[in-house]
């Protein structure tokens, strides 16, 4: 009897070990030794071990899994294009648009420092001055070379043509007004003094007979009154000032500019637009100063379509992302070249203990197999 206990004993101890030992031995071999080993040019059976042995079949089956059954469109679809996902980036965009476009703490000039544009206003004047310059000689080269006649349209030419009379009319009632007032009578007074005495002693002996220039005053007065009112003036100044007209048309209208300075009028003129831009001033406002009913409308408009129509632009393009993305290959190789003892090491974090058991039980199972053999080996 206590040589079969002893025996049993024995034979369990030696199970024991041999089923503890030949599970440890397994699961280390799944991961160890890392790289194949050789003596020689013989490699020894048995490495690397399994899984870094198959670690490309391994990569490329994880990618496949990966591809079609976890990062899937439809699991995309399911994450990221649902609808409380759609309202969520809404809300947050909406947020944004006011926190940062329309906020009243930053002016436009903020907007274009931080878009590195600090120098905006001086740019800006500067290219003001530029075109002001630019349309300038435009004008200069125009007024050079083309006539009156081709600048003014039709109808202002007609309208010109049908002021003529007018104005012809307008003077003369002038001329008769000034020559029979006080004034006009000492001007045709002068006159008669004037040309007398430019005659020598012809115009003394006339001035002598004549005595008092009075009355050949009021003489000369009343003709110039009687020509000015003659049809006869009025029609000969119309066609005097209407022949002079057309004459004028067919000349550039820089004939007439050309004693004029136009540097200052230049300088007047850019100073003047810069004034009336005020770019500093203006660009020293926020953007709701400008439009206050922006940030409602771009909340209730603009924000829910741009994020309902890129939902479905990007739904639509989900398929063909991740095709180009090309998961399966991008898994493949992260896994292929992770390290096999991190690798190793966080499979065993994971199931210490499960390997613990895995080698506990190899060993009883070595145990009750040895007790079993020790008791064959008894009735044989």
């Amino acid at each position: 009897m206590d040589n079969l206990l002893g025996t049993l004993l024995f034979m369990a101890i030696i199970g024991a070990a041999i089923g503890g030992v030949t599970n440890h031995l397994a699961i280390k071999m799944l991961f160890r030794p890392h790289e194949a080993k050789y003596i020689k040019n013989w490699r020894v059976p048995f490495t690397p071990g399994l899984i870094p042995k198959r670690r490309d079949e391994l990569a490329k089956q994880l990618g496949l899994t990966v591809v079609n059954y976890l990062l899937t469109p439809e699991t995309f679809r399911k994450k990221f294009f649902s609808k409380d996902i759609q309202d969520k980036v809404e809300q947050f965009v909406q947020a944004k648009v006011q926190e940062t476009i329309f906020t009243e703490d930053k002016t436009i000039q903020d907007w274009l420092n931080l878009a590195g544009f600090s120098n905006m206003p001086t740019t800006i004047e500067q290219k003001v001055e530029a075109i002001v310059v630019g349309q300038f000689e435009s004008v200069k080269n125009t007024l050079s070379t083309r006539s009156i006649r081709t600048l003014l349209s039709a109808d202002i030419q007609n309208t010109i043509d049908a002021k003529i009379p007018v104005a012809v009319g307008h003077i003369l009632e002038k001329g008769e007004e000034y020559f029979l007032s006080a004034e006009g009578e000492l001007t045709i007074k002068a006159m008669i003094d004037d040309f007398l005495s430019s005659k020598g002693s012809l115009g003394g002996m006339i001035n002598m007979f004549l005595g008092d220039s009075s009355s050949l005053v009021g003489k000369v007065q009343r003709e110039l009154v009687k020509f000015l009112q003659t049809p006869g003036t009025n029609s000969l100044l119309t066609k005097i000032f209407m022949q002079e007209w057309e004459k004028l048309k067919d000349r550039p209208a820089m004939d007439y500019l050309e004693d004029i300075n136009f540097e200052p009028i230049l300088a007047n003129l850019q100073s003047y637009v810069k004034e009336q831009l005020a770019v500093a001033e203006r660009l020293n406002h926020p953007i709701s100063y400008y439009w206050p009913e922006g940030s409602s409308w771009m909340q209730e408009s603009v924000v829910p379509r741009l994020i309902e129509k890129a939902f479905i632009q990007a739904e639509d393009k989900l398929e063909d992302v991740l095709k180009r993305l090309n998961l399966q290959e991008v898994v493949r190789e992260q896994v292929d070249s992770f390290p096999v003892a991190k690798l190793e090491e966080l499979v065993l974090g994971i199931s210490k203990r499960e390997f613990k058991m895995i080698t506990v039980l190899g060993a009883v199972l070595g145990g009750l197999i040895g007790v079993v053999q020790g008791l064959i080996v008894h009735f044989i």
